[in-house]
């Protein structure tokens, strides 16, 4: 049990380092940590329902998980090959595709959940 439980902590400990990685070195997660605190604030200050604030909250997850993944997918093709190649190309450029499209829907959400809300504030 105890080898268990160490594993874990080992684990835990990497998974951390890993979101401390990205959030001390890539802008684009910082941005969507900035963003995610706005929209949780706007769920607050505007009294969203409980189910539309875990959606957004679903949906924030789902965009830092995607930009987690695009940006471990980039780093394990730079390992791969430093040189310009087409596959690498289209391993960067789906994975980029895959965190314009999360971007795009996190958008349509908040503009569905949030725009009604701030249109009747002003």
């Amino acid at each position: 049990m105890r080898k268990i439980l160490h594993q874990h902590h080992i684990s835990f400990k990497n998974a951390f380092g890993g979101l401390w990685w990205a959030v001390t070195t890539q802008p684009n997660f910082r941005v969507h940590l900035v963003l995610s605190v706005i929209a949780l604030y706007l769920c607050w200050f505007l009294g969203v329902s409980g189910v539309e604030t875990s959606i957004i909250v679903f949906t924030i997850v789902l965009g830092l998980s995607a930009e987690l993944i695009n940006t471990s997918l980039e780093a394990m093709t730079d390992l791969i090959t430093q040189e310009w190649r087409k596959e690498a190309k289209i391993a960067k450029d789906v994975a980029a595709g895959m965190m314009l499209t999360v971007a795009f829907g996190a958008t349509l959400v908040a503009l569905l959940i949030l725009g009604p809300k701030l249109v009747l504030l002003f």
